[in-house]
């Protein structure tokens, strides 16, 4: 049974982000075009499509990292705080992972991921760590607790990134193409990290170039080009019979190689 069948049947219908009419310019150039797309609690949706077509962009409008100039997001009901102190609840319920891992690198690796948990949850030392080497024992990088980032692989420090990112308890984790910066003996491990949560029922948007985990792990496949969502549809529908020329034509040079 693939995850996206696992993770299917504990979706519920309850909508955790909403995006609505969302535009978005840099300058002239319209970055997101109309976006309407809703996330349901425990879904995986997977975001996919040619280079500059405004994939990462919607990751971070999520989490307000990129402002919006039209439009509306709401994150469990709430539009998205403007600044100030509910934006910052808002970003401690939304995990983010991005292409570079974004550890302090003066910090140990259990330093980096209790950091959070005790200056905006307000757990105790002793509570966050506990948590901390549960969660990475669960990414499998348990033994590297008190090493600094530098001391190790790409796919270990983006393994840590993901258990930082859990250690919040987030409503919704958003993967900003989390292997595009790896070699590739190091992407199958974040992948199976990903595989894991997405099987837990982890709330995921996930920005990736990576079609097998789109196939696997994926209860829907949003694809995107030139700012705008050409198509959605579940992966076995998409990969089997994309309704759109710019997808056959994107699938056909990715499904190549």
């Amino acid at each position: 049974m693939t995850a996206a069948g696992s993770s299917t049947s504990g979706t519920s219908s309850e909508v955790i982000v909403a995006l609505q009419g969302v535009d978005k310019w840099f300058g002239e150039l319209h970055v997101l075009r109309g976006i309407d797309l809703s996330v349901r609690r425990g879904e995986v949706v997977v975001v996919i499509g040619p280079s500059g077509s405004g994939k990462s962009t919607l990751c971070r409008t999520i989490n307000r990292l990129e402002t919006i100039d039209r439009g509306s997001i709401v994150l469990e009901g709430q539009p998205l705080p403007q600044e100030g102190k509910a934006l910052a609840r808002l970003r401690a319920d939304v995990g983010m992972v991005f292409q570079s891992f974004n550890l302090f690198a003066h910090k140990t690796v259990l330093e980096n991921v209790t950091l959070g948990p005790i200056k905006v949850r307000g757990k105790s030392r002793a509570e966050a760590e506990e948590q901390a080497r549960t969660l990475l024992d669960r990414v499998g990088v348990g033994e590297q607790a008190q090493k600094y980032p530098a001391q190790l692989s790409g796919g270990q420090q983006q393994r840590v990134a993901i258990a930082r990112a859990l250690a919040m308890d987030p409503a919704l984790m958003l993967f900003d193409e989390p292997t595009s910066a790896l070699d590739p003996e190091m992407i199958k491990e974040v992948l199976d990290v990903m595989v894991d949560l997405a099987r837990g029922g982890m709330t995921m948007i996930v920005v990736t170039h990576e079609m097998g985990f789109a196939r696997t792990a994926a209860d829907r496949v949003v694809f995107m080009a030139d700012g705008a969502i050409v198509e959605e549809n579940s992966p076995e529908e998409f990969f089997a019979d994309p309704r759109s020329e710019r997808a056959r034509d994107f699938l056909s040079k990715v499904l190549s190689h």
